[in-house]
């Protein structure tokens, strides 16, 4: 068999990478241009940097509350439908129950229909059911979080099946053997087998959880509104910040990156799991 040319390979990804790039590093040069230059000729070059659209942005405190928000939102999100994946998936995988099939494709369901459907019953939901005198689960973090649950377990259900069906079943029947009750079985055998899918399955539920807008814009109000709904802000009857609201977004990756690159092994090592078997 042939083998391909390594210097085609190279130029291929090179090209790949530039494309998948070219749009940050063009939001990155409208968040370092001022109003004057932004509407200005156009330039793909950035000749010059101004610094007072990421101060703005930086000393902006609906910024500071707003990207709190979502990051206690996005973590606990990620870590509560991990967890609830993992026993429901370990579940579904290893009992012998009725219409199992069916299940996993009921659960994927949720993932087939658009958000905006759902947003006239979840505002009736949070602001009109889910009341207990004063409070209300509208515009709360403990909303957003149940809420992404909702989108986000599904997805996590169908991420980590592979992954423990990939187990073999001979471990848990070795464990239980050996008197192990099905929370050690669970934390000492299967855990350390699964973490790969696990930390991958966490840190996308963990992306989606950061990136969603539209729930988050329609459910919340001032308590609990995400770093997302700040961006919409900057558009106005008067016109559109361009550049602090390109700043701003610049600053909304930098978390996404920093957590990419801890668990960048374990989502290597996670997206190849379970895909040889045998």
């Amino acid at each position: 068999m042939r083998k391909p040319n390594v210097f085609v390979s190279l130029l291929l990804w090179i090209v790949l990478s530039l494309i998948t790039l070219a749009p940050i590093y063009w939001l990155f040069v409208v968040s370092a241009k001022s109003r004057v230059e932004l509407f200005g000729r156009p330039s793909f070059l950035l000749t010059s940097f101004f610094p007072d659209n990421y101060a703005n942005a930086l000393t902006d405190p609906n910024l500071q509350k707003y990207m709190l928000n979502s990051v206690i939102v996005a973590t606990s999100n990620a870590f509560l439908v991990t967890l609830l994946g993992f026993l429901a998936t370990y579940a579904l995988t290893r009992y012998k129950l009725v219409g199992k099939e069916n299940v996993f494709f009921w659960t994927i369901t949720n993932r087939m229909a658009p958000p905006a459907v759902f947003l006239l019953p979840l505002f009736l939901l949070y602001t009109q059911v889910f009341v207990v005198g004063d409070w209300k689960l509208f515009d709360t973090r403990i909303g957003l979080v149940l809420l992404y649950c909702v989108f986000n377990l599904p997805f996590a259900v169908w991420t980590l099946r592979p992954v423990l069906d990939s187990i073999p079943q001979e471990l848990d029947e070795a464990a239980t053997i050996d008197g192990a009750s099905t929370f050690q079985l669970l934390a000492k055998v299967i855990y350390p087998l699964a973490r790969p899918g696990l930390a991958v399955t966490m840190i996308l539920t963990w992306i989606f959880a950061w990136n969603e807008y539209l729930l988050a814009a329609t459910l919340t109000s001032v308590e609990a509104r995400t770093i997302t709904t700040l961006l919409a802000e900057y558009v106005s009857v008067t016109g559109t910040n361009w550049g602090q609201l390109a700043a701003t977004a610049m600053l909304t990756l930098i978390p996404a990156l920093v957590i990419l690159g801890v668990v960048q092994r374990h989502i290597v090592a996670g997206l190849t799991f379970g895909a040889v078997k045998g």
